[in-house]
């Protein structure tokens, strides 16, 4: 069987589970006799595809019928959408306030598969403002961001996140693992991170950590803007605002500072 056969493949059995997803989500129970004939092929086919389903949780057998509904692996990806939703929606205000107070682009990014996906942004009233990133993912050892959403984590954390290469984006990125190390260690310590020119020359950034109700670092806020402009004077006075408006997400969210 050729690539092209195979992949067109994949993609029909994915397609095909989906609609078993949707189809159990419309009628609530249902069985594979009824799931095959809405998809309209074997009862084996649908039958096999369900098993999967339900091996990875997101359907579930009903044993005195015989029939499925959706499992709790659906309530868990559905929980982690809303959770982003929630800090977006928490955070939105403070981050139009503190875009107001520092002039600069605040945004909010979480951990997402070993960088940083920025969820939103909100410009600031400066002349010159950063590109758009929401919905980009941006590389964790070369960002504010990453960097404080890295200071959550253990080493080995640390370690699985990052993978096996650091690469090098200007001549200021931290490629050095010891080194890098250091850093997020003293950005646990200090509860924010300043980086300049490490991604892009000419960008600065300083971070802080929104936490949930339980401690646990789950996003991060920043203010970024040009070098040029975003002065170290300015920049210390972004952090301290970074820091309150991080704290105040962060009890939005339910956390409570011992």
């Amino acid at each position: 069987m050729s690539n092209s056969e195979t992949s067109s493949g994949s993609v029909q059995s994915v397609d095909r589970a989906v609609t078993i997803l949707e189809i159990i989500a419309r009628v609530g129970l249902v069985g594979a006799t009824d799931i095959a004939a809405e998809l309209g092929v074997h009862k084996s086919t649908a039958s096999r595809i369900v098993a999967t389903l339900e091996a990875r949780g997101l359907v579930e057998q009903d044993h005195h019928r015989g029939k499925y509904r959706l499992g709790l692996g659906i309530l868990r990806l559905a929980g982690a959408t809303t959770a982003r939703l929630d800090i977006v929606q928490e955070a939105r205000p403070i981050a139009k306030l503190l875009a107001e107070q520092t002039g600069e682009t605040v945004n909010i990014a979480v951990l997402s598969d070993g960088a940083a996906l920025y969820l939103d942004q909100v410009s600031g009233t400066a002349s010159v403002q950063s590109h758009n990133w929401v919905g980009q993912r941006i590389p964790l050892h070369a960002t504010s961001n990453g960097k404080v959403l890295l200071s959550g984590l253990s080493e080995a954390g640390i370690r699985t996140a990052l993978g096996s290469k650091l690469p090098t984006y200007t001549p200021h990125t931290v490629t050095s693992l010891p080194r890098l190390l250091t850093e997020i260690a003293e950005v646990a310590e200090q509860g924010s991170s300043v980086v300049s020119d490490e991604l892009e020359v000419g960008l600065t950034a300083v971070s802080a950590p929104i936490r949930n109700a339980h401690g646990d670092i789950i996003a991060s806020i920043s203010a970024s803007g040009p070098g040029f402009r975003f002065t170290d004077a300015l920049v210390e006075s972004a952090r301290k605002l970074l820091v309150k408006a991080a704290a105040d997400i962060s009890a939005r969210l339910g956390w409570r500072e011992a």
